[in-house]
Parts: C-alpha cells; sequence; structure tokens
C-alpha cells in the first residue's frame, strides 16, 4: 500500500511508523491521520507484526494538527463530519502494542498521539505541550483527560491552561514517558524494546494491553477481578505451559502464540 504523508517498514516483526511532513513538522492533516489509520489496520491483520513503532523526525515527532485545513471550519462543520474521532481511535482498535519514539516537538494533537500509544519512549531533545489555549480551543484528542491521568491534575491544568512545555527529564519525572534516552540512540532503544517485546506470547501481550487499560476505565476492584480471571484463562494456552516449563528447564521459551 502506498503511502504519501508517512513511511511504512516493517523488519524482524516490528512495523516502524514515521510521520513524514516534515515541511510542516509532521502537522497531523486529516490526511496523514486516515493514512496512519489504514497502516496501523495492515499492521494488526499481519501475523507477522508483533509491535508496531510510531515515530517523526529529529524536529518533530508532530507539532499539532493542521490549523490550515481546520481554521476554517465551523462549529457545525466540526461536529457534524465529527472532527478527528474515526482517525483518532485507530491506536485504540490496535491490540499489538504500540510505542511512541519521540523527539522533538509533541504539540497539541501530536503529544495527544503519542499519548494514545502504549508508552513513549523519549529522545532528550522533546518537548511535550497542549497549547490549544493559544488558539482559543481546547484539546480535541484526548489531551485533557489522558495527560491529567498521567501526569495529575495540577500540572495538567498548567499545561492546559498556560500552553507550557514540558521538556524530556519533566516528563519522565511525571510519568508521562517510560524512559528518556540519547536522541542519536532514540530509534535504537525503541526498537530494541519492540524486539523484547516481539520475543514474547501475542497472546499474552494482548491481555497485558487489556489489562493496564482496564484500570483506567473500571474501580481498582472490578480492574483487579479483570486481571485476575485473565491470569486465570492464560493458563488455557500452550504459551503458559512453554513459558513454565522453558523456566524450569533453563531455557529460553519458544512461543507460538497458541
Amino acid at each position: 500500500m502506498a503511502f504519501e504523508t508517512i513511511i511504512v517498514e516493517t523488519e524482524d516483526h516490528v512495523t516502524t511508523i514515521r510521520m513524514n511532513r516534515p515541511d510542516v513538522m509532521n502537522a497531523l492533516s486529516i490526511e496523514l491521520l486516515g493514512e496512519l489509520s489504514r497502516a496501523l489496520d495492515q499492521a494488526s491483520a499481519d501475523d507477522k507484526v508483533r509491535c508496531i513503532i510510531l515515530t517523526g523526525s529529529e524536529k518533530a515527532f508532530a507539532a499539532g494538527a493542521d490549523i490550515k485545513e481546520m481554521s476554517n471550519k465551523t462549529f457545525v462543520q466540526a461536529l457534524t463530519e465529527d472532527l478527528y474521532t474515526a482517525e483518532s481511535e485507530a491506536i485504540l482498535r490496535c491490540r499489538k502494542p504500540i510505542i511512541a519514539a519521540v523527539a522533538g516537538y509533541a504539540l497539541g494533537g501530536g503529544c495527544e498521539l503519542a499519548m494514545t500509544c502504549d508508552f513513549i519512549i523519549a529522545a532528550d531533545t522533546a518537548k511535550f505541550g497542549q497549547p490549544e489555549i493559544n488558539l482559543g480551543i481546547v484539546a480535541g484528542i484526548g489531551g485533557t483527560q489522558r495527560l491529567t491521568r498521567f501526569v495529575g491534575k495540577s500540572k495538567s491544568m498548567d499545561m492546559h491552561l498556560t500552553g507550557r512545555f514540558m521538556d524530556a527529564a519533566e516528563a519522565e519525572r511525571s510519568g508521562l514517558v517510560s524512559r528518556v534516552v540519547p536522541a542519536k540512540k532514540l530509534m535504537e532503544e525503541a526498537t530494541s524494546a519492540a524486539r523484547r517485546i516481539s520475543e514474547k506470547s501475542m497472546l499474552t501481550s494482548m491481555v497485558v494491553k487489556e489489562a493496564v487499560d482496564r484500570s483506567y476505565e473500571t474501580t481498582l476492584r472490578e480492574g483487579i477481578l479483570f486481571e485476575r480471571r485473565m491470569f486465570h484463562a492464560l493458563f488455557a494456552s500452550r504459551d503458559q505451559a512453554e513459558g513454565m516449563a522453558a523456566f524450569l528447564e533453563k531455557r529460553e521459551p519458544r512461543f507460538r502464540d497458541k
């Protein structure tokens, strides 16, 4: 499948999707989000793909939504088109692990896009922000909700109300990103993590995603019950038997996703 605004490469069970609109710092146009959605669906359907990396350029993961594209839209148009809903939900449909590898600016929609991934590895050059207030609007792809869950109310309010940026070190301290690495090693680190995930049972990876995501959607008691039932259910898989046998036999497991 040919794409105009993204570059897609698959190697060693890892699909890397690179946003590619360098002239506008990877601004999230409807075309780009649509192509991203199709690429994710394609990777999801490919049995050879076991992990996905979403990234941008050295200067920008994505510096926000395409303002030029949406500046003249009316409320009625935004509402009736359900602006960004279908495109932004593509990542949420994907059951395979997705790593956001972020260098440079991840602002507005770019920050929101990174937060929809399963975890973020940030270059030491990364800057995160939700500066929509400077445009007279509010975040529209989950920024007020996800950022608050990740970093807490006070810091989220600070960023949304002032429009200030958060550097990589603060993002790590605040729990927004999982780790910070030198910019030159960003893709090396992200690829290493993706390959490590790819060695695991895909069945178990999907269960981990569902269980962790459930923690944001339900009470602690219900979440623990869901986790325990999924823990029990995995004892019906061959991968559980193989994983435990390999541990006892002091060898590497050979998972078959069964």
